[in-house]
């Protein structure tokens, strides 16, 4: 059996051991990106950084300074615009589309009166993107207010919870049930 010198074992383990140490900080470096996962509890850990809301597009999604289109997770606002959305939505609520239009009209003027002008930390959940490019994010205000739960429990929205981002799904139904029962916002006076 031939043995091999001990600078051909070298040459033969750094390799192998830069690939492991480069695959342990990239996996350091994404946990530390990512915020607290779901089975971290209710907590709400929010990034330091903040950027101006410039833009509100409807009643969940939103246009930041640094020119970021987030779209707000877990929660979903009636449709402004024609589109196979508003079309659902018509469906989904039994009203005709000239309704549901003013009903999200009156979500994105809630939704602007919360968040336009104002300085806003976005934390993400697990997947960061949506098919449209659209960031996936949590929005606080300056004073921690959770911008995604005002607007459920202000009645201006429905729960939306598409998997993996379900941090909140649970709190945020219940802040719906609760809105109707109390005919919060959309569930109040005639849209």
């Amino acid at each position: 059996m031939r043995r091999r010198s001990p600078q051909a074992r070298r040459r033969r383990y750094v390799p192998s051991l830069a690939v492991i140490l480069a695959s342990l900080l990239a996996a350091a470096v994404l946990s530390l990106s990512k915020g607290p996962l779901p089975s971290q509890g209710p907590e709400r850990a929010v990034p330091a950084s903040t950027l101006r809301v410039v833009q509100v597009y409807d009643g969940d999604t939103i246009r930041l300074s640094n020119g970021e289109k987030v779209r707000l997770i877990g929660i979903d606002t009636p449709e402004l615009h024609e589109s196979p959305k508003l079309r659902r939505d018509v469906q989904r609520t039994g009203q005709d589309a000239a309704t549901v239009r003013r009903m999200g009209k009156r979500a994105r003027e809630f939704t602007d009166a919360l968040v336009f002008g104002r300085d806003v930390r976005v934390q993400t959940d697990l997947q960061e993107r949506d098919k449209y490019g659209r960031l996936l994010a949590y929005v606080y205000l300056g004073d921690g207010t959770f911008v995604n739960e005002e607007i459920i429990k202000n009645g201006y929205a429905t729960p939306m919870s598409i998997p993996p981002n379900v941090r909140y799904a649970e709190d945020f139904r219940g802040l719906y049930e609760q809105a109707r029962e109390e005919k919060k916002g959309l569930w109040g006076k005639a849209p």
